[in-house]
């Protein structure tokens, strides 16, 4: 038997269009996220033809952790879901969201928020408790990988600096200052580029 593709959601890149689209990062959560999250907005199809589909744009939760005044990065390992991601630098831990997330046939905000802590638990493994919210969209039309993609920032608050990888795609975990990370901000993916960049305007 073959395996069932995944299927992950999406909501219309002309829904984007309308409401605003915008390159790097945008603090208006409040302008975006229920629009996307609303029953009649996002639907889910399958991962090969997202990818090559920039009609539709991937919905990514993007979570930064952060404890003591370092921000948790990794490397991205060869297990990566996404290959041409592969060897980057990262302080975001996101996925798709797939359609076992889905509730009562229909992907909601409780849904959505569902997915954030699926999406932690599988990635990571949390020797404390935490807080998240979320605090701004990521867009960038200038790579072939963010064309199809819409990142939702979360800001995580860890309670402990215990924290292990979950995943093999998950390389090299540590915490580092901002002004580190920005040392090396040249090997970091572009979507952590953008984060770290603005990341004083998401206090």
């Amino acid at each position: 038997m073959s395996k069932q593709e995944e299927q992950i959601l999406v909501v219309k890149r002309e829904l984007f269009d309308r409401i605003g689209s915008f390159q790097g990062l945008c603090r208006d959560v409040d302008r975006y996220l229920p629009a996307f999250l609303s029953k009649e907005n996002n639907f889910f199809v399958s991962r090969s033809s997202a990818e090559e589909d920039p009609s539709l744009k991937q919905l990514i939760p993007y979570a930064v952790f952060r404890h003591g005044g370092k921000i948790l990065h990794y490397t991205r390992g060869a297990k990566s879901g996404e290959k041409r991601l592969v060897a980057k630098g990262s302080i975001g831990i996101g996925g798709h969201i797939n359609d076992t997330d889905e509730s009562l046939f229909s992907f909601d905000e409780t849904a959505y928020h569902g997915a954030v802590r699926r999406e932690i638990a599988e990635e990571l493994r949390l020797g404390g408790a935490f807080t998240e919210r979320a605090v701004a969209l990521i867009n960038d039309d200038s790579t072939e990988v963010g064309r199809v993609h819409l990142g939702v920032v979360h800001l995580v608050d860890l309670d402990s600096a215990d924290v292990r990888a979950g995943e093999k795609a998950i390389a090299e975990l540590g915490f580092a200052t901002r002004e580190d990370l920005l040392a090396r901000r040249d090997s970091l993916e572009t979507w952590s580029q953008i984060v770290l960049d603005g990341l004083p305007s998401l206090e």
